[in-house]
């Protein structure tokens, strides 16, 4: 009856583990990788975390409901678009493609890591300037990543 019980439980837990390796897609070795994409999402979480910004200098000093509303998503959405940053270098480049072997490993490192402390410093702050620090960070780490200079689309990634 106990090993039943356990096997029972353990069971139902099979789904719960089986959601977390989906959740993590790139972490197993399935060989799709889509680095392009993670740098403009990155430009664009930035673009969304300056928005954000702007969004709650134009709010401060309002103490009636909507806009306490409104900073408070603000702020939410500026966090969440950070540590999206954050993760996609902690996860998907350095857990992932910055590999030891890499001719440029050091300046790969190098770049990648200031675009986690920048990512931070707009989770900080509502200065745009560190969200101008963050665009410039993201993009000298694909110029690292890439290994030579990074070809820019020429949008400018801002909301306005």
């Amino acid at each position: 009856m106990i090993r039943f019980a356990l096997a029972a439980a353990v069971f139902c837990l099979l789904p719960l583990s089986a959601a977390r390796v989906a959740d993590a897609h790139c972490e197993v070795p399935c060989g799709i990788f889509a680095d392009q994409m993670r740098f403009e999402q990155m430009l664009e979480d930035t673009a969304t975390m300056k928005k954000a910004m702007i969004q709650l200098g134009q709010l401060a000093g309002k103490t009636d409901a909507q806009s306490i509303n409104q900073a408070i998503r603000w702020v939410n959405t500026k966090e969440d678009h950070a540590k999206h940053t954050q993760h996609t270098i902690a996860q998907y480049f350095m857990a992932q493609r910055i590999k030891t072997s890499q001719e440029n490993y050091v300046e790969r490192l190098t770049t990648a890591h200031a675009v986690m402390t920048a990512a931070m410093k707009c989770k900080q702050t509502t200065d745009t300037a560190n969200a101008d620090a963050l665009k410039k960070a993201i993009l000298a780490f694909h110029e690292a990543y890439a290994g030579k200079k990074a070809a820019h689309d020429g949008h400018s990634h801002d909301h306005k």
